[in-house]
Order: structure tokens, then C-alpha cells, then sequence
């Protein structure tokens, strides 16, 4: 058995989650919070739980497929928990773990800057537009 020091233990950590590797699984979930419907649910969810419903009406543009995918692949990471509640008919509500509240700072941030700096990247693209004779 071949003894490493500390040192090298944590290198061949930082190595096995290096996300600019294709294969990491830190890239993987880099792509899933990436993901335009699943940084609008987390952003959603911070207020707190919310019927499937209310997340349709919230976040526009989203399609019963797509809310359904992204809501069960959040579920399946870990950053959301649903509960169903026994009533008639079923109650289903959507909320955070503590997981998925770790990320609420990054992903309203983003949201925030997007929100902020929208003219500024409209007017980017209109000026980079107009000098591209291609177009």
C-alpha cells in the first residue's frame, strides 16, 4: 500500500472535482444550476413552499413538461423536497432544503445582475449587431 501525504491527498481530490474536466461530476451539477428553469424555481422557492401551481404562474413561459422535469431533478439532487399532503384532492407542495438554501445567494445574484444590467447588454448587442456586415 502506497502512503501519500496529506498534501497529496488533497491534490488528488481538487483533481477528481476539477469541473473544467468533462467527465467531473462538479461540472455536472454546474450544467443542472445552470439551467434558465432551474435557477427561476430555486429563486421561486425562497420564499418558501409553493404548489406546483403557483411555480407554473410564477415563472412564465415554463411548460407543464419542463416545470415537472426540472422539479424532479432538483428533487433528485437534493435541493428540493415535495411533500404530498392527504386531502382532497392531494396537496403537493415544493420547498428548499438546506441544501437548495445554500444556493439561494449565488443564483439571486444572478438573477439581480441580470435583471440590473439588461439595457447595458441589449445596447452591446444592438451596437455589436450593427457593425457585423454579415447581418
Amino acid at each position: 500500500m502506497v502512503t501519500r501525504t496529506a498534501r497529496e491527498r488533497r491534490e488528488e481530490r481538487r483533481q477528481a472535482f476539477d469541473a473544467y474536466l468533462k467527465e467531473c461530476p462538479a461540472r455536472h451539477l454546474l450544467d443542472r444550476i445552470s439551467d434558465k428553469w432551474v435557477s427561476l424555481v430555486l429563486v421561486a422557492l425562497a420564499a418558501g413552499p409553493r404548489r406546483y401551481s403557483e411555480l407554473s404562474h410564477t415563472i412564465a413561459g415554463v411548460s407543464q413538461k419542463m416545470l415537472t422535469q426540472t422539479l424532479r431533478s432538483l428533487e433528485r439532487d437534493g435541493l428540493i423536497t415535495r411533500t404530498v399532503t392527504a386531502e382532497v384532492p392531494a396537496r403537493v407542495d415544493y420547498d428548499l432544503t438546506p441544501l437548495g438554501r445554500g444556493l439561494l445567494p449565488v443564483m439571486a445574484a444572478i438573477k439581480e445582475w441580470a435583471e440590473n444590467n439588461i439595457e447595458d447588454v441589449l445596447a452591446s448587442r444592438e451596437r455589436y449587431d450593427r457593425s457585423r456586415p454579415d447581418k
